[in-house]
């Protein structure tokens, strides 16, 4: 049995997560903003009022935690606006930055004492953050905050390799949650393969960027 940390648990692909890993023996620990009454029904121990963009929030999640290890941490929590040229809202692309980018870097430190040699940290971000793979423009905050992620999960796996700790960027495919407006391939599915690319991470991998399908992707 497996301990594993999942941010954004309370919906969407971390509740999904949350529910497949509980579901196959793990433990399961989720840190969210506020729970549901789907994330309780998963048998996770829930640790709510966590905001991974409020320092005394993370601090706290890391209090609660002294002195436990856990073997996976997955940052999942994240958000997704609109922006375009025309729409061009500075505050929500910083908003995203904050929560995108910075949440998962801010977290993932102050849960270092907790990361043991042969834990891994996965990071769920997304081809958009592909500079390689823009080929449509536009929704600048969550390319932007997604392309940031990216070098925050290269610089953590060359970190953290001396420390036997693995890290991998993840992409979830289009998937349908209330954040997509329910687009996209279920999250049951997109859960099922960022699992399979998680149990398969070794520092080998470290530093690199997949689709959950087992895809590598550009950068």
């Amino acid at each position: 049995m497996s301990t594993f940390l999942v941010t954004g648990g309370n919906r969407g692909i971390g509740l999904e997560l949350c529910r497949q890993l509980s579901a196959r023996g793990d433990r399961v620990i989720a840190a969210c903003r506020s729970s549901s009454t789907a994330l309780e029904s998963t048998c996770a121990e829930i640790h709510d009022k966590v905001d991974v963009t409020d320092d005394g929030s993370v601090k706290r999640l890391a209090e609660a935690l002294d002195g436990r290890k856990i073997d996976v941490l997955i940052n999942c929590a994240g958000i997704l606006t609109r922006e375009t040229l025309d729409d061009l809202n500075l505050d929500r692309i910083r908003n995203q930055f904050e929560v995108n980018a910075i949440g998962p870097l801010r977290l993932t430190a102050a849960l270092l004492p907790n990361l043991k040699k042969g834990s891994k940290v996965a990071i769920i971000t997304s081809r958009m953050g592909s500079i390689e793979d823009n080929t449509s423009g536009s929704r600048y905050g969550y390319r932007m905050s997604k392309a940031a992620v990216n070098m925050v999960g290269r610089s953590l796996a060359w970190d953290l390799k001396e420390k036997g700790i693995a890290v991998v960027l993840l992409h979830p495919g289009m998937v349908a949650t209330e954040m997509t407006g329910r687009q996209g391939i279920p999250p049951e599915e997109a859960a099922r393969g960022l699992i399979a690319r998680i149990d398969e991470l070794d520092l080998k991998m470290t530093g690199t960027f997949w689709h959950q399908n087992g895809e590598a992707l550009p950068w």
